[in-house]
């Protein structure tokens, strides 16, 4: 199974980096380092490399690699921030993360999946990935401001109390939108202004808490 594995890894890194659909090397790096079998239910560990979203259970999924990329990718991440993730999911988005920055703080409001992404983690021997049990819509204050915010799930808006932890220049990334679709919106904070760009549509399921659809 191993041999099939890194076969469709190496297919769908190829593909990636064929069609620019990911443009930064060091994201795709980190795509290829980041083993995504350890992060999907042991039914779909031979799916792991196919590019569409997988069930982890509870109502939620594993993203699609493409779209994890491409979210990743705008955040335009250096070594030396400290990001925040909000739905941890099974803690494969942070994994990635951890191999681009310097720190990265998770917030998971189920508790399954809590104990799901850190027995991941711990499999993958990823050490600067903090996963914290909360309302993700609310942030995590205790290690506020952050560089870069990243919102895994759909929200029905984008969120005053993240903006509020994100630093000067800092990058928000989330879907944004109703149940069925959502644009995946990018937020550049300078000062008090915020400039939104719109990079597209998107499905996800949606944010359970404050800020989300349930």
């Amino acid at each position: 199974m191993l041999s099939s594995l890194n076969n469709t890894k190496k297919s769908l890194l190829k593909k990636l980096r064929s069609n620019r659909t990911i443009k930064n090397d060091k994201v795709l790096d980190a795509f290829q380092d980041i083993p995504r079998e350890l992060f999907v239910l042991p039914k779909f560990k031979k799916e792991a490399y196919i590019d569409a979203p997988l069930s982890i259970n509870y109502k939620q999924t594993i993203s699609q690699p493409s779209t994890v990329f491409a979210m990743i990718e705008a955040l335009e991440i250096k070594k030396t921030d400290k990001v925040l993730e909000i739905g941890s999911g099974s803690g494969y988005e942070a994994a990635v993360l951890s191999r681009l920055s310097d720190q990265v703080y998770s917030v998971e409001i189920v508790p399954e999946l809590v104990d799901f992404a850190r027995k991941n983690l711990a499999k993958a021997k990823i050490k600067n990935v903090e996963i914290i049990q909360y309302d993700g819509g609310l942030g995590y204050k205790k290690q506020a401001p952050y560089d870069k915010i990243i919102v895994s799930a759909a929200c029905k808006e984008v969120s005053d109390a993240l903006i509020e932890q994100l630093k000067d220049d800092g990058i928000f990334i989330a879907p944004v939108g109703d149940l069925h679709i959502q644009k995946m919106i990018k937020v550049v904070k300078h000062n008090q202004d915020l400039e939104q760009i719109n990079l597209g549509s998107y499905v996800f399921v949606p944010l359970t808490g404050k800020f989300g659809q349930t």
